[in-house]
């Protein structure tokens, strides 16, 4: 909860009018895409989730037909080599580690979102 309230922080600070939609753990951000009748332009996904970590959502995210395209970048606090590996194999858009510093978290997010949104997406 903290880390979607620090990126509506951040998206407001900006004032970008992104609409985001938040979900508490894997099983439930699969919920919500399944429920969708719209996608996402793009998931930001944290590794350490309860109940579905980020690998194993982001792998069954890349089965699934309806949702393989969706530009998926891990944003997460884990540096470790074996995790960003293992998600560029699973198929992720970036991996972006999380500063310390709120300011230049916001840095990061303003530039994510600039170049996404530049961005052509395929729609199926």
């Amino acid at each position: 909860m903290i880390e979607v309230m620090k990126l509506k922080r951040a998206t407001d600070s900006l004032q970008l009018n992104h609409k985001i939609t938040e979900a508490n753990n894997g099983e439930e951000a699969l919920q919500l895409l399944e429920k969708k009748d719209s996608l996402p332009d793009i998931i930001l996904l944290d590794l350490n989730m309860p109940k579905i970590n980020g690998i194993e959502f982001l792998k069954i995210l890349k089965t699934d037909e309806r949702l393989k395209y969706i530009p998926t970048i891990i944003l997460t606090t884990s540096s470790n080599q074996r995790d960003l590996l293992e998600c560029f194999r699973v198929g992720i858009a970036g991996y972006i580690l999380k500063p310390l510093k709120y300011e230049e978290y916001v840095s990061k997010i303003e530039n994510l979102l600039a170049y996404w949104s530049i961005n052509e997406l395929i729609t199926v």
